[in-house]
C-alpha cells in the first residue's frame, strides 16, 4: 500500500518504525502489551505531521514480535516491505489513472474487514492501521464502526486522527484515546539533523520556525524554495486586515498556480492551523460570542471551498481569493471590541 502523503527522499512511517518523543503514549501501550490486555482499538490523535503513523508502526512491530514467533529483525523487515501477513494498512487508494482518491471509501473498509475475518497468516496478534481515519467518508466511517463494535479476536486497530473532534463520537468511544503533542524544538532539531547531517544552521532555524513542533512540516519547509510563497503567507496571516488587497491577490496567484504542489499543500496546513487557533482563542474569550461565531463560520466555509475545489477541479486561485477575503473580514470583525456581556 503506497502512502499518498509520502515526501520525496524521506522514509515512510512503516520504514522508519521509530518515533521520536511521545514517550508517555508509547509506555502506556507497551505496559498494556506486557500485561496482555491490549485494547481492541487505539486512537492516536494530534496535529498532522508529529509522528503518529510512525509511532503506530513502531508499536505494531512490538506487538507482532511479542505475540508472534519470529525475531524482531524479521518482523521489522516484513513491516518495512508491507508484507507481514498479520498487518493490514488502510490509506487512500491510488486511482487507476493518476493520483489518489480523496477519501477512504466504504468498499476499502469492507475489504479490510473481510481480510481480518480470514484465517490469520501467522501466529500472534493482528494489527490494522488506518492512516488516517479522517479520510473515511461517512459510509466508510459507519462500516468501520460496525467492525469496531464486533472486532475480530486478537486484533488491535490503530486509528490515526488529525481532527478527532470531527469523527463519530461512537467511534471515539470505542477506542483507547492517546493524545500526542508537537515536539519541542530541541528534540525536533535532533531528528532533522540526524536525517540531514549536512544541513546549515540557517535552514534548520527556518525549518524549526515554520514547523511548530511537527517533523513532517520541518521537512516540508526544507523542500520549499527559498522564495516560496508559504513564507509570505505566514507573514500575511499575522495581520491580514492591515495588508493591502494586492498582497492577498498575489498570494492566491502564487499558491494556486499548482494546486497539487508542495507549496499549496503546506499552505493548506498553515491556513487550517491558523483558523483552528482563531476558533480556540475565541472560545477562551467567553464574552465574545461574535468572534467565536465568525471563526467557526470561517473554518467551515474555507474547508467546504477547498473540498469543492478538489472534488470538481475548480480554479484554486479563485478559491484562495475568496478564502483570503473571508480571513480579512473575520480579523476586521475581531478587531472591534466585544459588547459587554
Amino acid at each position: 500500500m503506497t502512502d499518498p502523503n509520502a515526501l520525496d527522499g524521506l522514509p515512510l512511517p512503516e520504514q522508519r518504525q521509530s518515533a521520536v518523543g511521545h514517550d508517555a503514549a508509547r509506555s502506556a501501550i507497551l505496559a498494556q502489551l506486557a500485561d496482555k490486555r491490549l485494547p481492541g482499538a487505539i486512537m492516536l490523535h494530534g496535529p498532522q505531521g508529529i509522528g503518529k503513523a510512525t509511532l503506530a508502526f513502531e508499536l505494531a512491530a512490538a506487538i507482532l514480535t511479542a505475540t508472534g514467533d519470529e525475531p524482531p529483525h524479521r518482523v521489522h523487515e516484513q513491516i518495512a516491505a508491507m508484507s507481514h501477513p498479520n498487518l493490514s494498512v488502510l490509506r487512500r487508494r491510488p486511482k487507476d489513472g493518476k493520483g489518489y482518491y480523496s477519501v477512504i471509501r466504504v468498499e476499502d473498509v469492507r475489504e479490510l474487514r473481510d481480510g481480518l475475518h480470514h484465517t490469520r497468516g501467522r501466529a500472534g496478534h493482528r494489527i490494522a492501521i488506518l492512516d488516517s481515519i479522517d479520510d473515511c467518508n461517512p459510509s466508510a466511517a459507519n462500516a468501520l464502526l460496525k467492525t469496531l463494535e464486533e472486532p475480530p479476536p486478537e486484533t488491535t486497530f490503530f486509528l490515526i486522527s488529525h481532527r478527532p473532534g470531527s469523527l463519530l463520537p461512537t467511534i471515539r468511544s470505542r477506542c483507547h484515546n492517546l493524545a500526542l503533542r508537537p515536539l519541542d524544538d530541541a528534540l525536533l532539531a535532533s531528528l532533522v539533523t540526524a536525517t540531514l547531517p549536512d544541513l546549515d544552521p540557517a535552514s534548520l532555524d527556518r525549518a524549526l520556525q515554520l514547523a511548530g513542533g511537527r517533523p513532517r512540516r520541518a521537512f516540508e519547509t526544507l523542500a520549499l524554495a527559498e522564495n516560496s510563497p508559504v513564507g509570505a503567507l505566514v507573514l500575511w496571516l499575522q495581520a491580514p486586515e492591515a495588508a493591502p488587497i494586492a498582497a492577498q491577490l498575489q498570494l492566491a496567484d502564487a499558491l494556486g498556480s499548482d494546486p497539487q504542489g508542495p507549496d499549496m499543500s503546506f499552505a493548506r496546513e498553515i491556513l487550517g492551523d491558523w483558523m483552528a487557533d482563531e476558533a480556540r482563542n475565541a472560545a477562551m474569550q467567553s464574552n465574545d460570542r461574535r468572534r467565536l461565531a465568525s471563526a467557526t463560520e470561517l473554518w467551515e466555509k474555507a474547508g467546504a471551498l477547498l473540498d469543492e475545489a478538489d472534488s470538481v477541479n475548480l480554479d484554486m486561485k479563485q478559491t484562495l481569493v475568496v478564502i483570503f477575503d473571508r480571513v480579512r473580514k473575520h480579523r476586521a470583525l475581531s478587531a472591534i471590541p466585544a459588547e459587554p456581556a
